[in-house]
């Protein structure tokens, strides 16, 4: 088994949540990314947010959620994501940068838009009554 280790911004506004879709993807993922070496989860989710949406998340205020796992979107059955999520305040606009093709506000009712393990977070933040 491989598994992928990311980390994710958890970010809801009027109980929906920010998701993003890279170019040439076919599904919205939770905005994030893998740590490079030596990094810390903050260091990482700070320096991918800011890549990805031009914004910077405040280190001091990020708030742990959980870890998810499914099957990765995209992989062999044999591979897996694990997603540690975090929720934090942010400063500046959201704007899509970088890969990131398009920012979407989703809720439950969109879970035919995204991968396997974003279906495992957005069900956990709906039953904690986070999200519609």
């Amino acid at each position: 088994m491989k598994q992928i280790d990311k980390i994710a911004w958890i970010e809801i506004q009027d109980k929906k949540i920010l998701s993003t879709r890279t170019f040439g993807k076919d599904k919205y993922y939770i905005p994030g990314g893998k740590r490079e070496l030596n990094e810390t989860d903050a260091q990482a989710l700070v320096r991918e947010i800011k890549e990805e949406l031009s914004v910077d998340l405040d280190q001091n205020n990020l708030e742990y959620i959980g870890v998810f796992e499914a099957h990765a979107h995209g992989h062999d059955a044999s591979t897996t994501v694990k997603m540690t999520c975090y929720s934090a305040k942010y400063s500046g606009t959201l704007k899509a940068n970088s890969e990131i093709e398009e920012m979407i506000w989703l809720t439950s009712a969109d879970k035919d838009k995204i991968s396997p393990v974003d279906k495992i977070i957005f069900d956990f933040l709906h039953q904690n009554d986070l999200l519609d």
